[in-house]
């Protein structure tokens, strides 16, 4: 499921794009045959430290939150494609089993004083809604729509949700990690049990925001998890251009704390490893630095190359030669190893759904995701009068200078 690094630059391989790519993909695929549960229960090993145990209620409600990303993902998509969308962003579908199985270990109810915190990225929406913001407010946000998470002010790269703890989403490459640091270093200050969690791409491994923030979060020994959304490509390039590791969790190695690689098109993974990091933070034993390996499956930014009704930038030669970065079996083998149909038949072979119970839950999800859109679709836009209404804290009448 995982693997945990204790030395530095272990895996520091010298890879050729290609090479790189094909190992990882065999690995992908050697690591799903034997976290499928079958095999792994055929001998008498459970396939999950803690995974397995979770009640079904916590199970559905992972599957839940994972269709509800990826239909809401979908959905954008589609309208963008149809021209019938005001928003834009950097889709997440693909990647469910990172937000989801990360935030299923955290606080994300109750007093603001008491939530676990996130901060994340330009590529945000799948950690607001495995957070718990409101579907609509997302959508309506996205669309740029006073009725959104920020009252249309923020827009895809910016969602915050001061109710559920997602702090705030920046579009700074490298900006996650250190404002982590700093949030963590004050729920430190403070003596509570809170963890933070950073989330990050691979593309902002190279910046020195990521390491001045889990260098000053490691000898200070802050309740800082910085989660690697590793989805292998920084906008157009692979990775493995810009480092030798193989893993970048090897980095962790260099500042003592633990460096833990996982599945993350397996949710159950990705939680187990948010678990072992959140016990840590919250007994004061400090930092963990998880790298997901993962997906997505549309373009960088945008739905270039994608058809309206097939996930995806997959189908034919994309036309912008700049989105031309990947082949269409690339893709294809990700798809097929897809983090939702993997969890949905995870779940059946447990017996905590059957395919009609799944098949009920996609499809209330998609309601719940047409109603959204629906609601976006027919808000306001802000009042222009409005635009510095939430930029100055202090007294009401301070906040509302226009």
């Amino acid at each position: 499921m995982e693997e945990t690094k204790t030395a530095k630059g272990s895996l520091g391989l010298q890879t050729t794009r290609r090479s790189f790519l094909k190992g990882i993909m065999g690995a992908g695929a050697a690591v799903t045959a034997m976290s499928a549960g079958r095999m792994a229960k055929a001998d008498n090993v459970k396939p999950y430290n803690f995974g397995q145990d979770l009640g079904p209620d916590v199970l559905k409600k992972m599957y839940n939150d994972m269709l509800i990303i990826r239909w809401h993902e979908r959905t954008n998509a589609d309208k963008r494609l149809a021209g019938t969308y005001r928003g834009s962003g950097h889709l997440y579908a693909g990647e469910e089993a990172c937000a989801v199985g990360c935030i299923a270990n955290l606080r994300n109810t109750g007093p603001f004083e008491q939530l676990d915190y996130v901060l994340s990225t330009h590529r945000d929406h799948g950690d607001a809604l495995a957070k718990g913001s409101s579907v609509r407010e997302v959508a309506a946000e996205i669309a740029m729509k006073s009725t959104g998470l920020d009252h249309g002010f923020g827009a895809t790269m910016h969602l915050s949700d001061r109710r559920t703890g997602l702090l705030v989403s920046d579009s700074i490459i490298g900006g996650s990690p250190i404002f982590g640091m700093g949030v963590a270093s004050g729920v430190k200050a403070k003596g509570t049990d809170q963890v933070v969690v950073a989330f990050m791409g691979d593309g902002q491994w190279a910046n020195p925001m990521f390491h001045t923030g889990i260098n000053n979060a490691a000898i200070r020994d802050l309740p800082l998890i910085i989660f690697i959304t590793n989805n292998q490509y920084l906008q157009y390039g692979h990775y493995s251009m810009t480092t030798k590791l193989r893993d970048l969790a090897d980095s962790a190695a260099a500042y003592g704390i633990p460096g833990v690689v996982v599945d993350g098109m397996d949710v159950l993974a990705v939680y187990d490893a948010t678990n072992t990091a959140v016990k840590r933070a919250r007994a004061g034993e400090g930092p963990t630095l998880i790298e997901a390996k993962t997906y997505r499956y549309y373009a960088h930014s945008g739905v270039s190359g994608s058809k309206p009704g097939i996930m995806g930038q997959i189908f034919g030669p994309d036309s912008s030669a700049i989105n031309a970065f990947r082949s269409e079996r690339e893709v294809r083998h990700y798809l097929a190893l897809d983090p939702i149909v993997k969890f949905r038949g995870t779940l059946i072979e447990w017996g905590v759904l059957d395919e009609t119970a799944a098949t009920k839950i996609e499809t209330d999800v998609k309601a719940v995701i047409a109603d959204a859109f629906d609601f976006a679709d027919k808000s306001p836009v802000p009042n222009p009068q409005d635009a510095l209404k939430y930029v100055f804290a202090g007294p009401a009448d301070a906040r509302n200078l226009v």
